[in-house]
């Protein structure tokens, strides 16, 4: 089935809560990126969660942030059962920053340089080709911890996605990728920029998920 799925395409892997109440864990829609022949890089389609960095505006790397802990652990758990744990390769994630050593993931971040590279090839037509992302219903519903992800709302045509003739306000979504100050973290804009002052604790901004799978 992944053997014949093509950069652009969307495929479905894993399950998550999508609608506002969370009740029902919903198929997760990915981008794939890349389809090397016996791997399938792929990228949340939708920003499935919102989650800080790191809970303190403090200097950290992405070895050490909680954001990295919660993908391994908390989502990988909640998202993919023992049958598609086997199919998630364990990445060597370089680029992360300035001081942050490689690290070993399950589920990561794209780093500043396959954000760029990547998304690129996709071509300009695909929905998503320029990085722009909206969230799901459940990733913009306010959290415990006081997450909450920021929509824009301006009636700007650059900040929406059309989708099914209706207008979604795009959101920012984090990088794994860390500037020279190691309390900031890159993130994507709602224009498809790239941003290097993301403060580590801020509250507002989303998560996409990366994986790379074995078939």
């Amino acid at each position: 089935m992944y053997e014949r799925a093509k950069p652009g395409e969307i495929i479905t892997f894993g399950s998550y809560p999508q609608m506002a109440d969370g009740a029902e864990k919903m198929p997760i829609k990915w981008r794939v990126l890349q389809n090397s022949g016996r791997e399938l890089f792929i990228l949340s389609e939708y920003i499935l969660d919102c989650r800080r960095y790191h809970g303190e505006y403090v200097d950290v790397t992405w070895h050490d942030s909680d954001l990295r802990k919660w993908l391994n652990d908390d989502f990988y758990n909640a998202a993919f059962n023992d049958s598609e744990h086997r199919l998630i390769k364990t990445t060597q994630c370089t680029d992360n920053g300035e001081g942050s050593i490689n690290t070993e993931d399950k589920i990561f971040l794209l780093s500043v340089s396959e954000a760029n590279e990547l998304t690129f090839k996709l071509g300009e037509d695909t929905l998503r080709a320029k990085r722009r992302a909206i969230g799901t219903g459940f990733s913009k519903v306010k959290k415990n911890d006081g997450c909450k992800l920021y929509v824009y709302d301006k009636k700007v045509k650059a900040d929406y996605i059309l989708e099914k003739d209706e207008e979604f306000g795009c959101s920012w979504w984090w990088l794994r990728t860390q500037p020279a100050i190691s309390s900031r973290a890159y993130f994507v804009g709602t224009r498809s920029s790239i941003r290097s002052y993301g403060h580590v604790n801020l509250a507002c901004y989303g998560v996409r998920p990366a994986i790379i799978l074995n078939y």
